[in-house]
């Protein structure tokens, strides 16, 4: 087993005993973010957790144009450029069921995701979340959660063989469904319900009979969390904080158990003081996504302001308005997500939590106006009172264009390196 699988395997027998480490998950395939989570690692001595869903990652290239084994790759080349060791990446698969082929028939979805979660165990993916629970175009609506679990033993199945054609260690697993909306809810947010002890628990007993069904009672052993709504999410405007008391039942729940700690999903643009809560309560792996790449839509954005003052030629607004044109050309990744007036939409596409944009950066027009700012920056030392006007929470960063990019993704993971720590 690597250092990395361990650190994940380890985790429920350590809050068992009363200790309170966590894992920071990091749902991204921005290079830039990639980078700085492991330049975050290498300085804090955590194991680095990257993780890819079903839809950014899968055998049909998902929306990033990765498969599984590409993504490993990927991340693997930033690895080495950085000399940080890959026996210290833990490699996760987020959500991996049959979502990016439910509106089709169930069985030629779930033939799909069994394909995939076979392709990300074989890969070298030690961490898997089983996530069976769409309906699918022939499924009853909400699907029976016999069904889910059912489907989910078969993913590990799936999972298993994958791990061993690979030559990887057994995978372990993460289990439930009871998630917030992946990116994020498409509107404003009051009140979340948090899961009831009796839910949880019946989701663990109802998988546990799946698996021993399936004669997976092994793999089953190798559940290491479960996903649980602990009343944390985030809407394109405001952000439901962590409040432990909500959660208390949860708490003394996982504590009779023994044996598996929580997973708590959309927990970006928590504080400190919120995610170390979580992290004591036993939602000890931390998943934080859009709130790293909206830290570098600042950032950017920041530079674009910056280059325009400082370098000659360049036109303020030039990142923006490229990344608006190219948003309003193909809104299939925002439409849903954001609502009201025109300018209210457009603010909601810029600058929501649910960071919109960050499904547009991988696209060549973007990738060009980026490398036109960093150009246009290029070996300037950025004057300290500029960093104070555009990027204030960044005056300490070191003063390049590029340096101050990562600097404000840190800044964002800094939180949750914090609260792992305990």
């Amino acid at each position: 087993m690597t250092p990395a699988l361990d650190a994940l395997a380890r985790l429920p027998a350590a809050h068992d005993a009363g200790r309170h480490p966590g894992l920071t998950s990091v749902c991204s395939a921005h290079p830039l973010v990639i980078r700085a989570a492991l330049t975050e690692a290498a300085t804090t001595g955590a194991v680095a957790c990257i993780e890819a869903t079903c839809n950014q990652v899968n055998q049909d290239g998902g929306y990033t144009g990765m498969t599984p084994a590409d993504f490993r790759g990927f991340v693997l080349r930033i690895a080495a450029s950085l000399s940080f060791p890959a026996d210290r990446i833990l490699f996760g698969g987020d959500h991996l069921g049959p979502n990016p082929w439910r509106r089709g028939p169930a069985a030629a979805a779930m033939a799909k995701a069994v394909t995939m979660t076979r392709a990300y165990a074989a890969a070298g993916f030690g961490k898997i979340h089983l996530d069976a629970s769409m309906s699918c175009a022939d499924d009853p609506t909400p699907l029976p959660a016999e069904t889910m679990a059912a489907r989910a033993a078969q993913l590990a199945q799936a999972a298993e063989q994958g791990a061993q054609e690979g030559g990887h260690p057994p995978p372990r697993f993460i289990i439930g469904t009871e998630v917030p909306v992946p990116g994020g809810a498409a509107e404003h947010l009051e009140t979340l319900i948090v899961t009831s002890p009796a839910d949880a628990a019946e989701t663990l007993a109802l998988q546990g009979r799946a698996f021993a069904a399936a004669g997976l009672q092994a793999a089953f052993g190798r559940v290491v969390a479960l996903v649980v709504q602990p009343g944390v999410e985030f809407g394109q405007e405001n952000v439901i904080p962590f409040v432990p008391e909500g959660a208390r039942d949860l708490t003394r729940a996982r504590t009779s158990w023994g044996g598996v700690v929580f997973e708590a999903h959309s927990t970006d643009y928590q504080t400190t003081a919120a995610l170390t809560e979580l992290v004591r309560g036993g939602f000890a792996i931390l998943k934080v996504g859009p709130g790293l790449t909206f830290a570098l839509r600042e950032a950017l954005y920041g530079l674009d302001l910056i280059a325009a003052e400082i370098a000659p030629g360049y036109a303020p607004r030039t990142l923006p308005q490229t990344m608006e044109v190219l948003m309003l050309s193909d809104p299939g990744d925002w439409a849903a997500y954001c609502h009201g007036t025109a300018t209210d939409q457009r603010l909601q596409r810029h600058f929501g939590y649910s960071d919109r944009v960050r499904y547009y950066w991988t696209r060549p027009q973007a990738q060009r106006a980026v490398d036109a700012l960093f150009a246009a920056l290029e070996g300037r030392r950025i004057p300290e009172t500029l960093i104070s006007q555009y990027l204030p929470r960044l005056t300490r960063a070191e003063p390049l264009a590029p340096a101050l990019a990562l600097a404000a993704i840190r800044l964002a993971l800094a939180p949750y390196s914090a609260a792992c720590a305990i």
